[in-house]
Parts: structure tokens; C-alpha cells; sequence
């Protein structure tokens, strides 16, 4: 592996009370929906909010490699890496460049939950709703500045793949984190390839001439037609 790489890893820090989350937010993080949410939930994903900013420590590494090669199911890039999976693969397909991202929430909402549990499950929910919604905000800062980049090059951005989904084996994660530096987020790697703290999330964003973002994983996946999960383009 070639340290040199990991030296280019680019951090972003955002401030908890930069971020603006409402019961909404709070709620589609737990998976309902705003406007068929019971009054006792709505009240409490409102009553968490207060809360964040003393339990989101809010933080992205990504870089960007470039593509050596495309063999089969094989996606290589600079330093010897390389992603293996038929999702990867036709996300990544037609890549220059390929973005690599970790983002986390932090642990503390997650140790403030499991306080919580025993005593205050509602509650203990609408925070875990909280730190889905916080999370996808991390995600979107780094995606940003990866369109920002790809756009600088007069280039397209493609759809994100993460680790874990139908069609990229977990086991991939490492690879992941053999690119990236994330002592500074503090977020690592168990032998099972799940990451610690849990609420933070890997992916990756092929940039190239031909690149476009208007297919998402779900499209590729064997339960698409009846996930009440998918994503749209």
C-alpha cells in the first residue's frame, strides 16, 4: 500500500449549530412520515433537537484517485487499490477520477441512546432519527464539494455505491480505509468490516466526461420494486 495517499486525504468539520434539523427531518430519519405521525412522536423528534448540538461531533474525510483500469468486475486506481462488484463496477463505469468519502456523527449520540433505551425509548428513536438526519447532512457537504470538483474539471459526477449494498461485498470497506485516513474523525474499522462509531457511512463517486448522477444504487438492486426504502434519481 502506498502511504504516500493517504496523505492527500481532505477533512471536513461542521459545526453542530450550523445545521438546521426539524421535527421532519428528525421523523424521516426514523423512517415515518411527517404527515402520518402520531402527536406523541411529532412532540418528541421536536423535544430531541435541543440536544444535538452537545451530542454531534460532525466530520468527512474524502480524496480523489484516479482510474488505472477497468477489468471485467475490477475497478483499479492509483497505488494499487482496486474495487471488486457488479455495483461498483457500473457505478464507477466511464470514471477518470473516483471520490472516496467517510462521514460520521460522532459517538455520543449513539452512547446518549443507549441511555436513553431502557427509560425513554421514544425518545431514545427520535435521537437515532436525529443522527440519520444529521448524517445525511455530512454526506451532502462532501458530495457537494465532489460535484464542485468534477464541475472545475467540466466534468460529469456519478451516482454514490457504498460498501454493503447489493453488489459491493462489505469485505470492500477495507480497501476503503486502506485509501482514507480517518484517525481524525475518529472513525474505524472492525474485523467484520463495520465501521465505528456506527452512525457514519462510506461511499464512493466516479467524475469523468461522461459521468451522470441520475441512477442510484436501488436501481440495481434485486428488491427495487418492492422496497418501501427506494431511492429515486
Amino acid at each position: 500500500m502506498d502511504m504516500r495517499l493517504k496523505s492527500t486525504t481532505k477533512a471536513i468539520r461542521i459545526s453542530s449549530n450550523e445545521i438546521s434539523l426539524d421535527a421532519e427531518d428528525v421523523l424521516r430519519g426514523q423512517g415515518i412520515d411527517p404527515d402520518r405521525a402520531r402527536s406523541g412522536l411529532i412532540t418528541s423528534a421536536e423535544n430531541v433537537i435541543d440536544d444535538l448540538p452537545e451530542l454531534l461531533s460532525l466530520g468527512a474525510v474524502y480524496d480523489v484517485l484516479p482510474v488505472q483500469g477497468f477489468h471485467h468486475k475490477t475497478i483499479e486506481l492509483e497505488g494499487g487499490f482496486a474495487f471488486e462488484g457488479p455495483l461498483v463496477a457500473r457505478a464507477l463505469a466511464g470514471a477518470e477520477k473516483v471520490a472516496l468519502a467517510v462521514c460520521t456523527i460522532g459517538i455520543a449520540l449513539e452512547e446518549r441512546m443507549t441511555e436513553l433505551f431502557s427509560e425513554d425509548p421514544v425518545r431514545a428513536m427520535a435521537l437515532d432519527g436525529a443522527g440519520v438526519a444529521a448524517l445525511g447532512v455530512v454526506s451532502d457537504a462532501v458530495i457537494a464539494e465532489v460535484r464542485e470538483i468534477a464541475e472545475n474539471h467540466q466534468w460529469g459526477s456519478g451516482m454514490r455505491a457504498q460498501p454493503g449494498q447489493e453488489g459491493w461485498p462489505i469485505q470492500q470497506q477495507k480497501v476503503l480505509f486502506e485509501c482514507l485516513n480517518t484517525d481524525g474523525i475518529g472513525v474505524s474499522l472492525t474485523n467484520s468490516y463495520l465501521m465505528i462509531p456506527r452512525k457514519s457511512v462510506s461511499f464512493v463517486i466516479g467524475m469523468g466526461p461522461d459521468m451522470r448522477p441520475d441512477a442510484v444504487a436501488c436501481d440495481f438492486c434485486s428488491k427495487r420494486n418492492r422496497c418501501p426504502w427506494r431511492v429515486e434519481p
